[in-house]
């Protein structure tokens, strides 16, 4: 029996020992066409979600990253006794040197992951309730290594935090937005001084505009435009192209594409003018936050001018206006993201085995991670590495 059609849709009964649980039934789902209804629903109001976890950014990824990586899909559903689905995990199974190893779907292209939650479970969730929802999976799955999840989201607590769980290896500074606060409690006076001076060059170029990209062909214009600056951008900071990757650039443009709302599923806001665009950022939007994705800025002279700052400015007093609470520009401490970040988001990493072959790649996956935060913290084993990775790479 092939592992895929060992992984179709099943139903294990929760273990008597976690009686405590309202978990059921845990249902594993290798397809996505079959998951996608419960998925969409767990998208509604009365639900704990990333934007990062919606199925319209996820599906393209597996089908068009995940499956090129040998990443099949691996969806868990758990139910109550009445069949009320009262979690979904939207993880894909990759087999390495004999190890099974459930990851979330999304890769390297999700800030945050999580799994999709009844709100009220969630609030309530206990370790009895993770017990009945991992036990199932242990036919299945050496370990699950769950990474970059935040331990809060919208002020409640993501029931994973009660896994055994290490700092994740990158922080994510965040802004902090007080609803209906002046602008200066996000950008301070002196800031928005300089940067105001810098857009007057900008200011004089015919048509110069700051927007959300709104209609489909807005869109492709300007993915376009990234897919041709990028990989420029990319090679001056001697870093490897992720968006050259198989598959990434026609997920990132499907997922642009996808429309959610009044809005998309990845927003693009650029600045431009009428002889070119000068600076775009994209990311993801939920009425609370907003979540920056990727970025980048014109090769031409107007990048003197701070363009990517100024761009950053209007996203923040975009949301601000509009009641969001906070904002963050992906992982990693990057000079600009502390311009406007003056706090951090608290996530973790968790490894949990689920057979003897689970523990050891657990404690191998727990140790690595564990190491290259330390790298990352220190400034000058920071600095050797990224000598070391330059001469080598």
């Amino acid at each position: 029996m092939t592992m895929a059609a060992a992984m179709q849709s099943r139903t294990a009964e929760a273990p008597a020992r976690s009686k405590a649980s309202r978990i059921a039934h845990v249902d594993i789902v290798a397809d996505l066409g079959q998951a996608e209804p419960v998925w969409r629903a767990f998208e509604e109001p009365g639900h704990l979600s990333t934007p990062y976890q919606r199925f319209d950014m996820l599906s393209p990824w597996q089908r068009l990253v995940g499956s090129h990586e040998g990443a099949l899909p691996f969806i868990v559903i758990a139910r109550d006794a009445e069949q009320k689905p009262l979690a979904l995990l939207p993880l894909s199974l990759r087999q390495s040197h004999g190890v099974r190893t459930a990851c979330f779907m999304g890769g390297k292209h999700t800030t945050f992951n999580m799994g999709l939650w009844n709100a009220e479970f969630a609030a309530q969730a206990v370790v009895a309730d993770l017990d009945a929802l991992v036990a199932p999976l242990r036919g299945h799955v050496d370990v699950l290594s769950l990474m970059q999840q935040p331990k809060r989201w919208h002020d409640q607590q993501n029931p994973f935090a009660l896994l055994p769980r290490q700092s994740a290896i990158n922080g994510c500074p965040l802004l902090v937005m007080e609803p209906g606060g002046p602008p200066a409690s996000r950008i301070s006076n002196s800031f928005r001084r300089r940067l105001k001076s810098k857009e007057k060059k900008l200011q004089a170029l015919a048509g110069y505009r700051y927007h959300l990209a709104t209609t489909d062909a807005d869109v492709t214009r300007l993915l376009d435009w990234f897919f041709r600056i990028k990989p420029a951008r990319m090679a001056e900071q001697k870093l490897p192209n992720v968006f050259a990757e198989p598959g990434v650039e026609q997920f990132i443009r499907s997922a642009c594409l996808s429309t959610r709302g009044e809005g998309r599923v990845i927003d693009v806001h650029a600045l431009e003018c009428d002889d070119e665009v000068i600076a775009i950022f994209a990311g993801v939007a939920d009425g609370q936050r907003f979540s920056m994705m990727f970025n980048t800025y014109t090769l031409s002279e107007h990048a003197r001018y701070s363009p990517g700052l100024i761009l950053m400015r209007n996203i923040i007093d975009r949301y601000a206006e509009r009641g969001y609470r906070s904002l963050d520009l992906g992982i990693g401490s990057d000079e600009y993201k502390r311009m406007f970040c003056k706090d951090d988001e608290d996530i973790f990493d968790s490894f949990v085995p689920l057979t003897p072959r689970g523990k050891l790649a657990a404690m191998a996956m727990s140790s690595l991670n564990h190491g290259k935060r330390l790298v990352k913290q220190n400034q000058m084993l920071f600095d050797l590495a990224r000598r070391l990775r330059q001469a080598f790479g």
